[in-house]
């Protein structure tokens, strides 16, 4: 091992001896280093009138001037660590050193290492030579470095060299982390065993063979079953609907949680891509309408190692410094969720948001959300934009699909929210802070609907959604068996989440409250009831064809009257709640589509078979959708929205 003098003398440092290093920790004030503008400009690398700029927007950003260069092109990386080695004194590492010490690294623990831009490089004696990308916050940090590592001397590094530094070392736990994040007893990781499969095959042939013995008897449990459930629904998103209308309470008067206003925050957007290289220029051309300052500004484009395809279109690309590739290593398990807790890893913002690939989000989108946490209360996590399509009349099931997003994110989600039930998330257009995500540890890798468990697992940690009306433009799918193998694995994904949240029902209850509780039963276990069995339902349509219904002989006749009642009733509400949502000039032309709704649900029953098979034999296959079909309707739709077409 070299001596501590050798590896001092090595990087410019200079060689104290242990007591008095001590003294200079604990009692010297800070050196006056020369403003780090002042260097660049000596190395002939800034201008004065960038670097006016550049200090005029630090006065109101909560960034570093380095970073405020960097993404507006002013600077390149290796200018901003020169500059830095000069102001601080000291050398800098590159990925090209020879490698640091892992134990080092994970007396740290690598994902604190990623959090404090740190890396414990090497020791020498009783020193720690410890790489650093953010130096000016190297003495706030210091003390906890300390505690683990003893002395430490900083050296620098870029942010990129210490990632890629940190994934030749410490690549394999990185992606152990992305799949077992969420806790064991919040994940349903543990449905991977063959036992669950065989369990749920016995309880489905069970209820298969009472049918084959007891047919009427099981024809009448299972429809007065599904009945109530349906009534349940109904009056649900009546007062959903109700609730949204009514007028909006006055802002929460408790002390807000606020990202400081003066200084505004970082906002690290991922994108999980996969197989979808021909989205990928739009996807960049849309990203970059977004109008929030681009050096708050960290978009993660995030594609899976081996998709190759993907990978060459994104490198066919200029990606601007605040739009950066995360490749994510390849494993047996390929999800979304995993892929965005890898990709977490590596982001900058306090707030964390996440949009899909063939999303258009309006321009002014961040804007409204970072406002809506500065306002919002103490237990604001999460903020949920509204979805909607820019190929909506594609054709009739493309319609069908606008005027379902149109209800649920208009009227029912809301609604719901209004109502203090806990709220499902959708996939994309969310945005969370980032220190509650990684309280609750992410999304569970192993969910293939991970949006509505992290909805389920923040109410039940006490935590809030807030609804924004900002709207995100996605592609509807238009053909019936895409959409029956997406829907099939949304209903799976229920399930799974359902059967998660139920492991523990007293806990369930004791953290929702009964409200909530009651909610999550309805949404989850009535969703799954109601498509499972709406043939039972359908079968009314019988009597009102003036047919005989099988259940008359087991039902009297104010039974079926009621039976009745019920079936009309939710008819009504499900053809006025879509109504009252087609409400703005774009959507309402759809309303002439409403009774084409009896024919798009059928799809869901198919689905939802999909899905219980898949449930017993594959839990966690995840049916991908293919996207950028419809790409060019975004071009007349989007853009008119945002009011830039042309441009």
């Amino acid at each position: 091992m070299r001596s501590t003098n050798a590896v001092f003398k090595a990087h410019g440092q200079n060689v104290p001896k242990r007591p008095a290093l001590e003294l200079v920790v604990q009692r010297k004030p800070h050196p006056v280093r020369k403003p780090l503008g002042s260097i660049l400009q000596d190395m002939g690398v800034l201008s004065e009138e960038a670097l006016v700029r550049a200090l005029e927007m630090q006065s109101r950003q909560a960034g570093f001037l380095g970073d405020i260069l960097l993404a507006h092109g002013m600077i390149t990386e290796g200018d901003l660590t020169t500059a830095l080695s000069r102001q601080y004194g000291t050398s800098f590492f590159t990925a090209a050193q020879s490698l640091p010490d892992p134990v080092l690294i994970d007396a740290l623990g690598v994902r604190r290492c990623l959090a404090l831009h740190c890396l414990p490089w090497m020791r020498a004696g009783d020193v720690t030579l410890v790489a650093c990308a953010r130096p000016a916050q190297f003495e706030v940090v210091r003390a906890e470095l300390e505690a683990v590592l003893g002395i430490v001397v900083m050296v620098l590094i870029s942010e990129s060299d210490l990632h890629d530094v940190i994934l030749k070392t410490r690549r394999n736990r990185l992606k152990l982390w992305a799949e077992t994040c969420v806790p064991e007893m919040e994940s349903c990781r543990m449905l991977q065993s063959a036992h669950f499969g065989q369990v749920l095959a016995a309880g489905v042939a069970v209820i298969i063979g009472l049918a084959l013995i007891a047919p009427q008897v099981m024809l009448a449990v299972l429809t007065l079953f599904t009945t109530v459930f349906l009534l349940v629904i109904s009056l649900l998103k009546l007062a959903a609907a109700i609730a949204v209308h009514r007028k909006r309470p006055d802002p929460p008067t408790d002390a807000p949680y606020r990202l400081v206003r003066a200084r505004q925050p970082i906002v690290s957007i991922m994108v999980p891509l996969y197989k979808e290289p021909r989205v990928v220029p739009r996807l960049i051309h849309r990203l970059s309408r977004l109008t929030w300052p681009r050096e708050l500004l960290d978009i993660l484009l995030v594609v899976e190692e081996h998709d190759h395809a993907t990978r060459e279109a994104l490198c066919g690309c200029d990606l601007p410094r605040w739009m950066r590739v995360v490749p994510v290593p390849d494993a047996p398990l390929k999800t979304k969720p995993r892929a965005l807790n890898y990709a977490m890893l590596f982001a900058r913002g306090a707030i964390i948001g996440v949009y899909d690939a063939e999303d258009a989000p309006e321009p002014d989108q961040i804007h409204r959300v970072v406002r809506c946490f500065q306002d919002g209360p103490p237990n604001l996590a999460c903020v949920q934009g509204v979805l909607d399509f820019y190929n909506a009349s594609t054709n009739w099931l493309s319609r069908c699909f606008t005027i379902e997003y149109a209800t649920w994110f208009r009227i029912v989600l809301p609604g719901m929210q209004r109502l203090g039930l806990a709220v499902p998330l959708g996939g994309t257009t969310l945005f969370f802070r980032r220190d509650v995500l990684e309280q609750l540890g992410g999304w569970d890798a192993h969910n293939v609907t991970e949006d509505a468990d992290l909805g389920i697992r923040l109410a039940r940690h006490g935590y809030y959604t807030q609804l924004l009306g900002t709207v995100t433009l996605e592609e509807a799918t238009c053909r019936a068996y895409p959409w029956v193998k997406q829907r099939s694995r949304w209903l799976k994904g229920y399930a799974v989440t359902w059967l998660v949240h139920m492991r523990a029902p007293a806990q369930l209850w004791r953290q929702l409250g009964p409200w909530q509780f009651f909610g999550v039963q309805v949404l989850f276990l009535g969703t799954l009831v109601q498509f499972m069995f709406a043939p039972l339902l359908w079968s009314f349509w019988l009597v009102l064809a003036g047919l005989s219904h099988p259940l008359q002989t087991s039902f009297g006749g104010y039974a079926m009257l009621a039976f009745m009642a019920v079936f009309v009733l939710s008819e009504m509400i499900t053809l006025g709640i879509g109504y009252a949502a087609l409400k703005s000039h774009r959507h309402r032309k759809l309303r002439l589509w409403l009774p084409a709704l009896h024919g798009y649900f059928p799809l869901a029953v198919l689905a939802v078979y999909k899905a219980l098979w898949e449930l017993i034999s594959a839990p966690f296959y995840w049916d991908k959708t293919s996207h950028g079909e419809h790409d060019a309707a975004c071009d007349s739709v989007a853009l008119a929205r945002t009011g830039i077409a042309g441009q």
